[in-house]
């Protein structure tokens, strides 16, 4: 059975620093690429970050929005992924999700096999 358990968001100030947490037990977590996609009030799911597994080399990507300031990481020891995230904005606020088999379809939307509850990050002063 796949969980995917988030944690670390929080309330922090522009500019600030946040390292969210995704516990994944429950399959073999090497053999699948990992994302972090997001949701903010009033509007759809984005993908933030992604990273291959194993078998891909481990690539990471991000969204031109996150560029230069988030970076996407995993622990396959411990079946973890991560996201830090730094020069955070307001527009960064949204639950985050750590989610598996996403895609993008040609309208935009995204839609995920697997997401997890979410945690609330929120930039403000």
């Amino acid at each position: 059975q796949v969980q995917l358990v988030e944690s670390g968001g929080g309330l922090v100030q522009p500019g600030g620093s946040l390292r969210l947490s995704c516990a994944a037990p429950g399959f073999t977590f090497n053999n699948y690429a990992m994302y972090w996609v997001r949701q903010a009030p009033g509007k759809g799911l984005e993908w933030v970050s992604s990273i291959n597994g194993r078998a891909s080399g481990y690539m990471p990507n991000y969204a031109d929005s996150v560029k230069g300031r988030f970076t996407i990481s995993r622990d396959d020891a411990e079946n973890t992924l991560y996201l830090q995230m730094s020069s955070l904005k307001p527009d960064d606020t949204a639950v985050y999700y750590c989610a598996r088999g996403c895609n993008i379809y040609a309208t935009g939307s995204l839609k995920c096999t697997y997401r997890g509850q979410g945690t609330q990050v929120t930039v403000s002063s």
